[in-house]
C-alpha cells in the first residue's frame, strides 16, 4: 500500500503587470530597435528573464539592449525592464518592485524640461502596454500618449503668441 505525503498549497505571487512606457527615442531603422521591439523585448523579458533571450526573441542582439537602455530618453524603458526583472517573493524584491514602479510612474509623466523634439516622439509613438497571460508574453497595444500631446500643444499656443 502506498502512502502519499500530504500535499503542500503553493503560495503563487500574483503576475506582475508591466506598467506603460515610452519608446526609447531612436533613428527609425527596418534593422534596429523600433518602438514595437522594445515592447516586444520587455514583454518576452518578463517571460523569460533573461536579457540574451529576449534580445534573441526581439531578434536584436543583447549588447545593443543594454546599450537602449543607458541611452537619454530611456528612464521608461530601463524602468519597465527592472519591472520585468523584479522578483517580489523576498523583502528586497518588493522594494526593488516598488521602486521600479515608482520610477515607471515618473517616466510617464510630462516634465517641463522636455524639449518639443521629445515631445513630437512621444506623440508619434505613444505609450506602450506590454500584456502578459499566464507568465507568458501576449502582446503589446500602443496607446496615444494625450498628456503629451496637450502640453505640446499648449507649447506651440504659447509660441505663437509671444510672436
Amino acid at each position: 500500500m502506498k502512502h502519499y505525503l500530504p500535499r503542500t498549497p503553493q503560495v503563487r505571487t500574483p503576475p506582475i503587470a508591466i506598467p506603460p512606457f515610452h519608446a526609447v527615442p531612436v533613428r527609425i531603422r527596418a534593422d534596429g530597435w523600433t518602438p514595437l521591439r522594445q515592447a516586444e523585448f520587455i514583454g518576452h523579458l518578463a517571460a523569460t528573464r533573461s536579457i540574451a533571450a529576449a534580445a534573441r526573441k526581439a531578434s536584436m542582439a543583447r549588447e545593443t539592449a543594454y546599450r537602449l537602455r543607458d541611452r537619454p530618453g530611456a528612464e521608461g524603458f530601463a524602468a519597465a525592464w527592472d519591472v520585468a526583472l523584479a522578483r517580489p517573493g523576498s523583502e528586497a524584491g518588493r522594494a526593488q518592485l516598488l521602486a521600479a514602479l515608482r520610477a515607471a510612474r515618473d517616466a510617464v509623466k510630462p516634465s517641463r524640461k522636455v524639449t518639443v523634439e521629445q515631445l513630437t516622439w512621444r506623440v508619434e509613438t505613444g505609450l506602450w502596454q506590454v500584456f502578459l497571460q499566464c507568465g507568458r508574453y501576449a502582446g503589446v497595444r500602443r496607446n496615444p500618449d494625450n498628456s503629451a500631446l496637450l502640453a505640446l500643444l499648449a507649447r506651440t499656443r504659447r509660441a505663437q503668441v509671444a510672436e
